[in-house]
């Protein structure tokens, strides 16, 4: 059996949600150590965060703070998180229910969880960006128009749609306005560069791609890029010094394509963040997305264990918990679960779900296939892929619906290893800088 997700219908908590963990162990305990100290890295800086969220950091000078709390911002318990992690649980719901990265499938559990309140730790959406509700605003726009012209009686059918349907459609999950450029990208990201991870193009390229559904912008795009570099590296073993390293991006210069970085991610690659006053040297963790990779890689930089940066990032000020977030993402990723304080899971909501997502990414994630083999991919700034041109081909015949038995999904699986090579080469006929921002 398979970890399952309900839909939104069925108004089930995270922690009410059936555990089912995967019936083979995994041998390498190592790399299952790390994926999960990434998804719980990130929600332990979420919830560290969530109670002086966009409290100044004058104020945090004042009342630091030194573990998880109850109240504040929200009026959460201790160690319930925030939209960071419930975006960040949809993402990786999507890549565990589809075997794959489906952006059509992504944005439907985004809009459950500000509509409905799905995968939320309060069970309704009380904390979203305002890029990410324009966006999520707009792809139910886009939906309603396809419900119209197409026919269909319900939303919930639309949500249900394959991908041949949406490629017939021409639909277009781009739906972020050009320059929208928050940190909203970043926050979730750690899913998919923990289930590509073996296959690191593949894991740059979707990292970038995630952040397109809603952030817009090419600063976005190449934030995640690069951060979703960082985590693969982690995962992959590499040292703290050459995480760090100024050279780090020319040394996985492969990883990336063709297209360049942005100059200002770049500079931030060169080691911008490296900065030993801290806020004091104009480190923020602001909710613009280049102030928050800042302010998280200068967290992770300037402490030794995960506890003393996440509570570095959190003391910043003002988007604690997503520059907390970000950091824990890679951070987590290098140190493992079993260096994150362990006061500090027992703490956190739903810590089992989570744990057990981690355990299913590491199990279904891609391994050695013909992807590995193929050369960098070349990469042009396109922003108008619709949904058919930004699928991998394959993905049409792994999309099942719900009630498709085993067999089956094996049977797909078998046929769509098989067409692994023809997605490449429709992916670099369409390029892939097209997406929209937080």
């Amino acid at each position: 059996m398979k970890l399952t997700f309900p839909s939104f219908d069925e108004k089930k908590f995270p922690d009410e949600i059936k555990i089912i963990w995967p019936i083979n162990k995994p041998q390498d305990t190592v790399t299952l150590d790390r994926i999960t100290g990434s998804l719980i890295g990130l929600a332990i800086g979420d919830a560290l965060g969530a109670s002086v969220e966009f409290r100044p950091q004058s104020y945090l000078a004042a009342h630091p703070v030194t573990d998880m709390m109850a109240g504040g911002t929200w009026g959460l318990k201790a160690g319930q998180w925030t939209d960071d992690t419930s975006m960040a649980l949809c993402l990786a719901s999507s890549l565990i229910t589809e075997n794959d990265f489906n952006p059509y499938d992504q944005l439907v559990r985004y809009k459950w969880w500000y509509k409905h309140g799905y995968l939320s730790s309060t069970g309704h959406c009380f904390d979203i960006g305002t890029a990410t509700r324009a966006s999520l605003e707009e792809f139910y726009d886009r939906q309603m128009q396809l419900k119209r012209e197409f026919g269909y009686k319900t939303e919930y059918e639309i949500d249900q749609l394959p991908l041949s349907a949406i490629k017939n459609a021409k639909f277009n999950v781009n739906c972020s306005k050009k320059d929208a450029a928050g940190n909203g990208a970043l926050m979730r990201l750690a899913p998919v560069p923990l289930f590509f991870y073996q296959t690191p193009q593949l894991a740059v390229e979707f990292s970038g791609q995630s952040a397109r559904l809603t952030h817009g912008d090419d600063v976005a795009f190449d934030a995640c890029r690069y951060y979703g570099a960082l985590i693969v590296a982690a995962v992959k073993g590499e040292t703290k010094d050459s995480l760090l390293s100024n050279q780090f991006y020319s040394q996985h210069r492969n990883w990336f394509g063709s297209v360049p970085l942005h100059k200002e991610i770049i500079d931030i690659a060169s080691g911008s963040f490296k900065r030993p006053g801290g806020y004091e040297d104009g480190i923020r963790g602001k909710g613009h997305i280049v102030p928050a990779l800042q302010a998280a890689l200068w967290a992770f930089w300037s402490a030794d264990t995960f506890e003393k940066g996440a509570l570095n990032a959190v003391n910043l000020g003002d988007d604690t918990d997503t520059t907390a977030a970000i950091f824990g993402q890679l951070a987590g990723a290098y140190y493992g679960y079993r260096k994150i304080p362990s006061i500090w899971i027992e703490t956190l909501y739903a810590k089992r779900l989570i744990i057990c997502i981690a355990e299913w990414i590491h199990y279904l994630g891609y391994s050695s296939s013909p992807i590995s083999k193929t050369p960098t991919m070349s990469r042009r700034r396109d922003r108008s892929l619709s949904a058919s041109s930004i699928q991998p081909k394959y993905m049409e015949e792994t999309k099942l619906k719900r009630s498709h038995s085993t067999d089956h999904l094996k049977k797909s699986k078998r046929k769509s290893r098989r067409n692994l090579s023809r997605f490449l080469t429709n992916l670099v006929a369409c390029g892939s800088r097209s997406a929209n921002c937080n």
